[in-house]
């Protein structure tokens, strides 16, 4: 992108009128606008606010793919980020973007860095949030994984599956919690319509409350004659209280069998349920062995399209020609 004509003119005057702008856009939308300079001002939509302590050291920039990375420091306050927010997670990979702009006319400015926040560390009534350019996402690995179970994850683009169809999601209000991760229903409701285990492994949505926004992964989903026991894998970091309503959602325990019978989704299942297993690897020939060429995971009933796996680390439902 070209540098815009109108700055550079400005810039050439030798006396400016510039300063430095942060606009920072959290997951859940909320968004905020520091500056560095001592008079409020807006553009884009967003109020960007003097003298909230937010300062960045120099954007380190570069061509090519090279990584721009760089750092934010500021003050911990009740208007902008708050303590409680950043125990919770709220700014964890929040969108940023910085410009540099003429305060006496903010049309004139020119985006200096894009990315989002990697590490950040608080203390002493501060914080310190480490910037990750957009380039930074070329550092993850790439590609598909040869595995037995599926590589996606239930819901995304890659899976597909819809979790908003009846069956497979619930909002409820909580009944009782203990450290902030176990959840207990005595009074099931609409819980009732659902299966033992049916949510483990799946997520946990805080809709309403303190904890609004926060989302957490299923570890134990038990269903017992005192009710119904839902237990986070970590606790939340945000106080969530009896009467706020949370929405829970099935979970995908990535086997072959799950995305048929569960999800009936196997068209999209990304994982290979027919890999051999480490045991068969490592299995030296045998003259007892009846080892005729065929199938390592079982035998299919005439026409039924699946049959029941053979053992070893293919102990799993398998799918034939027939089974769709």
């Amino acid at each position: 992108m070209a540098f815009p004509a109108d700055l550079a003119a400005h810039l050439a005057e030798g006396v400016t009128t510039t300063c430095r702008a942060w606009a920072i856009t959290r997951r859940d939308g909320e968004s905020y606008g520091f500056t560095d300079h001592d008079l409020n001002f807006s553009f884009e939509g967003i109020e960007f606010i003097a003298n909230t302590g937010l300062s960045a050291k120099a954007l380190t920039q570069s061509t090519g793919l090279s990584v721009d990375n760089t750092e934010a420091m500021g003050a911990l306050t009740s208007a902008a980020v708050t303590e409680e927010d950043i125990i919770a997670g709220r700014f964890d990979r929040a969108q940023v973007q910085a410009w540099l702009v003429n305060w006496a006319n903010p049309t004139q400015r020119v985006v200096q860095f894009c990315g989002e926040i990697g590490t950040l560390t608080r203390g002493d009534g501060s914080f310190d949030a480490e910037l990750r350019g957009i380039t930074e996402a070329l550092n993850q690995p790439q590609g598909r994984v040869y595995q037995s179970p599926c590589s996606a994850v239930l819901g995304d683009q890659q899976c597909g599956f819809d979790l908003d169809q009846p069956g497979y999601a619930v909002e409820i209000a909580v009944q009782a919690v203990a450290e902030q991760r176990i959840f207990r229903f005595e009074t099931l409701g609409a819980l009732d319509a659902f299966d033992h285990r049916w949510f483990e492994r799946g997520r946990f949505r805080v809709l309403t409350g303190k904890a609004a926004g926060l989302i957490a992964l299923i570890k134990n989903d038990r269903l017992s004659g005192d009710g119904r026991l839902v237990e986070l894998w970590d606790a939340l970091q945000a106080e969530i209280s009896p009467g706020d309503m949370i929405r829970l959602e099935a979970g995908c325990d990535k086997r072959a069998a799950s995305c048929k019978f569960k999800f009936n989704n196997f068209l999209n299942f990304r994982g290979f349920p027919q890999i051999p297993g480490e045991d068969w690897l490592m299995a030296a020939p045998k003259q007892a062995d009846a080892n005729t060429g065929g199938s390592l995971v079982g035998t299919a009933a005439p026409g039924s399209g699946f049959g029941v796996g053979g053992g070893g680390d293919n102990d799993d439902i398998f799918f034939g020609p027939g089974a769709f």
